[in-house]
């Protein structure tokens, strides 16, 4: 593990530096955006605020597809309320955890000129995702055991 997460970190040229500090204001966008939406009561829905349509999903096929409820979780999660978040979608959550996270750190790997702490993005990355994979794989599979 040592190999993955270091010190140093992977060297970052100014296009890196720059695209981190870019990304950590999406995350940031996408944070305002959901804090403006008012979380739906049904755990799920909070999307069609923004003029989406509903869950296809849902209307095609009445399960809920592996993000419903997304988009409620992260309009709780900027309110603090996290039981609600977890309860809306649980991967949301941990999700919502993870951009929270990025933001400081892109700022100071930015400033650093190194991935703070990640020497392989690409096995780092690996790993996030593939936990996130979980984590809504198990949940998507309780809520339709539990319908």
């Amino acid at each position: 593990m040592d190999d993955v997460c270091d010190q140093t970190g992977f060297p970052l040229g100014r296009t890196g530096r720059v695209l981190l500090v870019l990304w950590s204001l999406i995350v940031l966008a996408g944070f305002a955006v959901a804090l403006s939406l008012e979380p739906d009561t049904h755990r799920y829905g909070t999307h069609q605020e923004l003029g989406l349509p509903p869950c296809t999903s849902l209307v095609l096929f009445d399960i809920p597809c592996p993000s419903c409820g997304m988009t409620t979780s992260f309009s709780h999660f900027v309110r603090g309320q996290f039981k609600q978040a977890a309860q809306a979608n649980t991967a949301g959550v941990l999700l919502a955890a993870i951009c929270a996270a990025q933001i400081p750190w892109c700022w100071l790997s930015a400033y650093q000129g190194h991935l703070w702490r990640v020497r392989r993005p690409h096995v780092f990355l690996l790993c996030v995702l593939s936990v996130l994979s979980g984590v809504c794989v198990v949940q998507w599979t309780s809520k339709l055991l539990l319908r």
